[in-house]
């Protein structure tokens, strides 16, 4: 039976390969001409790494588990980003366990519920390991275009961005959002390529969406644990934020995001005025401050 961390590990590899040049790793190009393959050929890597054409040959094909020197070497001839380098790392670290890491989604605390609720003036949501939105507090669901009013299998952040087509409009530049979440998800796989949970938003994204078919099957990778970003919310207009993911200790697959405004800006009074109206049994619901 074929490892599934070994089969990502060489089908990432073998990514990465394709988008470099001769000329990339100080190689004379040649004639363009003559190469049958994009990018580098694999005896090309394994002469830059110092290993035979076989050893690495072996490794795309996911049939080896490279030492921790060799991938490294191999990480250097790629010219793997931190990202990526950790995501191979992961890959090759995961290969050696007898059974990919199975993991139930552990209910949030409700102590984490009180928590968001007391987070007024910021949205703050609690995301699973696959981007499932597990818990979030009223304000969150007023900025987030209504979370709690979606099914539960649908509310998942990543194919919310695919799925509605508010999506489209809500970001101020979609498709590198959704690009980027792309690559979070893909780095969330690391444990296990094959849990059900992925491949059921994987299945079915790649089934609605040609963009993300192409971009899973770029292979890239990121991380993120902070940013600013821009939304145009349908009703309340647009939004600058600035977010941060913690990671709560205890529960590795749950992540807390909260959302933040500069004090006296724009979109923190708007975060005011939200706030405001929930608290408030008479606030109608169709209101709008954009």
């Amino acid at each position: 039976m074929k490892n599934p961390h070994l089969e990502e590990l060489g089908q990432f590899l073998k990514a990465r390969r394709s988008e470099l040049n001769p000329a990339d790793i100080g190689l004379d190009p040649g004639d363009p001409g003559t190469r049958r393959v994009s990018g580098l050929r694999r005896e090309e890597v394994a002469a830059q790494t110092a290993i035979s054409h076989d050893y690495y040959t072996r490794i795309e094909q996911g049939r080896l588990a490279p030492s921790e020197p060799v991938l490294e070497a191999i990480a250097d001839t790629l010219r793997l980003t931190p990202d990526q380098r950790a995501y191979v790392q992961g890959l090759a670290q995961q290969a050696d366990r007898a059974a990919p890491v199975q993991r139930r989604t552990n209910p949030v605390r409700p102590q984490v519920q009180r928590l968001l609720d007391q987070l007024t003036d910021s949205p703050a949501f609690v995301v699973g390991k696959y981007f499932d939105i597990l818990a979030w507090n009223p304000l969150a669901a007023a900025v987030l275009l209504d979370i709690d009013k979606l099914p539960p299998h649908e509310r998942n952040f990543i194919r919310m961005t695919f799925t509605d087509p508010r999506m489209k409009d809500y970001y101020e530049d979609w498709e590198s959002m959704a690009r980027t979440n792309v690559a979070l998800l893909r780095m969330q796989a690391v444990d296990n390529p094959t849990d059900p949970r992925l491949a059921a938003i994987v299945g079915e994204l790649s089934l609605s969406s040609p963009q993300f078919r192409r971009w899973w099957a770029a292979r890239n990778v990121a991380r993120q644990d902070f940013g600013t970003k821009t939304i145009r919310h349908p009703e309340h207009g647009d939004f600058t934020i600035d977010w941060d993911a913690f990671q709560r200790v205890g529960f590795p697959d749950q992540t807390l995001i909260i959302w933040s405004a500069e004090p006296g800006s724009a979109t923190h009074e708007k975060f005011r005025i939200l706030s405001s109206w929930i608290k408030s049994p008479t606030a109608p619901n169709t209101r709008a401050i954009g």
